[in-house]
């Protein structure tokens, strides 16, 4: 039975898993490992774990083209629940004709949750992958804590930038134009801030979301539960804030504390009169979205064939789910063959 890694817990890497489970025509051992939480993460409150936001991805937007070609997932994930409509208003939101967005009553990570669960991988998370050597025709992958373990197959589907700084033989082995080509990925940059209220706090605002254009800080502000259509008198509101790509790199390596209190006082301008939160999340996306994706990648990245490595995620088409989905397909299909 070949023994398949693929390194990261996001989209990609969760759907690569149910898809292998699934497609391929003989049994796998598969593997996921995950080091800091993909980029569909979903936090709860400390104080109480049924309070949710979403401090990556707000919402999923289906255009036409994508209603066609991937209506089996959506349709899928729809059966079950997983995402449902978003019929809250969103200010300054731009739909173009034939779009549909959907949000996740259980937060966006639900989605990876239910890949993973449906590939019956074994999972662990904080494993960072420091290196990935060759040994008897297998990769030896080595993490930040434990001893290094040997695959027959590793599928890599962090950001880009992280795969170029794997150590061990994975350098040598990486042509020049492969090399090019991974280096001409760009990624914005964002902090997000999600913040969580008693039971019984009103935040008085007449949308569920609101896009800003004239605050230097602030790019998008949403009351998670209202955006989810969830009220509840035992669950305090949820807020989250995203900011804009200049703030974020002009603070990216500030004290997250610092950076807190600085999008919390912008906040603050916008909404007056905000109650004060019992408990906060400040979260620092260095590799929020894709700016620029490789020429003629098609989705993933063939890095070695024997043993096969393969490269897959949104820095290969498009930060969005469609662009996740797309690559995990074309994963598959490269991998289809040495199964």
């Amino acid at each position: 039975m070949a023994r398949v890694l693929i390194v990261g817990a996001g989209l990609t890497g969760s759907l690569c898993a149910a898809l292998l489970r699934k497609e391929t025509p003989r049994p796998v051992h598969l593997t996921v490992w995950e080091g800091s939480g993909g980029r569909m993460a979903t936090a709860r409150s400390p104080c109480n774990p049924q309070s949710t936001v979403d401090l990556g991805a707000q919402y999923i937007t289906r255009t036409p083209h994508y209603a066609k070609k991937h209506q089996s997932f959506y349709d899928e994930l729809l059966a079950h629940g997983i995402l449902k409509p978003l019929t809250s208003p969103i200010e300054g939101m731009v739909m173009k004709e034939g779009d549909c967005n959907f949000v996740a009553p259980q937060g966006l990570s639900s989605i990876v949750k239910h890949y993973l669960k449906e590939s019956g991988a074994e999972v662990s998370f904080r494993h960072r992958v420091t290196q990935i050597n060759l040994r008897n025709d297998k990769w030896e992958v080595s993490e930040e804590r434990g001893s290094p373990e040997r695959f027959d197959i590793v599928v890599l589907t962090m950001p880009v930038p992280q795969i170029l700084q794997l150590r061990g033989d994975i350098a040598n082995l990486i042509s020049e134009c492969q090399r090019q080509q991974l280096e001409s990925v760009r990624y914005s940059s964002r902090y997000a801030l999600g913040l969580f209220y008693e039971a019984g706090t009103k935040i008085d605002v007449p949308w569920a979301g609101q896009y800003i254009t004239s605050n230097p800080c602030t790019r998008f502000i949403s009351i998670d539960n209202k955006k989810r259509n969830i009220e509840s008198s035992e669950v305090g509101p949820s807020l989250v804030v995203h900011t804009t790509v200049p703030f974020a790199v002009t603070y990216l390596e500030h004290s997250t504390e610092d950076v807190q209190e600085l999008i919390y006082q912008q906040l603050e301008s916008i909404l007056p009169g905000l109650p004060q939160p019992v408990v906060t999340k400040c979260q620092k996306w260095r590799y929020s979205q894709v700016i620029s994706a490789p020429a003629n990648s098609h989705g993933q990245l063939t890095l070695h064939r024997e043993p096969f490595l393969v490269c897959g995620g949104d820095g290969f088409t498009q930060s969005n789910f469609d662009g996740c989905v797309s690559s995990a397909l074309c994963v598959l299909e490269a991998l289809k063959n040495q199964i």
